[in-house]
């Protein structure tokens, strides 16, 4: 298997254990060193460190009822990005909200995520 179709599947992966709220699966394909940063000054932003702490992160973003619609995975040379369209709506409050995923990539795992997002004021308000 190629490179990029190494990668192509480990984001197919990420996506559906994303979705799924699979715990065990996610902290399966990150490393015992990985990341994931998020844009703005919400619940959710920041840096979290470690399988386990990003897993519960997943799960606290889902917990808002977030619908993960994929649009496209795609590959680099050695990394995965998903491009996303992420919506959920909590009281009046909406999240309609256009993002990039980008996961690097370490030894066939994801190492690090950061997320760049379309509406950051729109997610402080969602996650606040």
């Amino acid at each position: 298997m190629s490179t990029d179709e190494s990668a192509h599947r480990l984001g197919k992966q990420f996506y559906t254990l994303l979705v799924s709220g699979d715990r065990n699966g996610l902290r399966g394909l990150l490393t015992d060193d990985a990341t994931w940063t998020l844009p703005g000054d919400n619940a959710i932003s920041g840096t979290v460190h470690g399988p386990d702490t990003i897993a519960d992160h997943a799960q606290k973003i889902a917990s808002y009822g977030v619908n993960f619609e994929l649009l496209h995975i795609l590959v680099s040379r050695e990394n995965v990005a998903l491009s996303l369209h992420n919506t959920a709506r909590r009281g009046d409050v909406v999240l309609d909200e256009y993002l990039s995923t980008v996961c690097r990539l370490r030894d066939g795992r994801i190492a690090a995520i950061e997320t760049y997002l379309s509406d950051v004021p729109g997610m402080n308000a969602f996650f606040a």
